[in-house]
């Protein structure tokens, strides 16, 4: 399965959307700060996410959402 997600920012007033096939991993490097375009913007929470069966139909939606 792949996800994707959107992280709000408690701290700014900014989102990030991202692509992952492992959700509950990829939300505990960035809340960690493992994650540097998020790193600065801690602490974050996942407002929404989508699952998808492969990984193409995934991006291609992740792109659709940065646009």
């Amino acid at each position: 399965m792949h996800y994707v997600y959107l992280l709000l920012s408690s701290k700014k007033k900014w989102i990030y959307i991202g692509c992952t096939d492992d959700l509950k991993r990829r939300f505990l490097d960035h809340q960690k700060g493992k994650i540097l375009s998020t790193k600065a913007y801690k602490p974050l929470c996942l407002t929404y996410y989508e699952a998808y069966l492969n990984k193409t139909d995934a991006r291609t939606r992740e792109i659709e959402l940065k646009k």
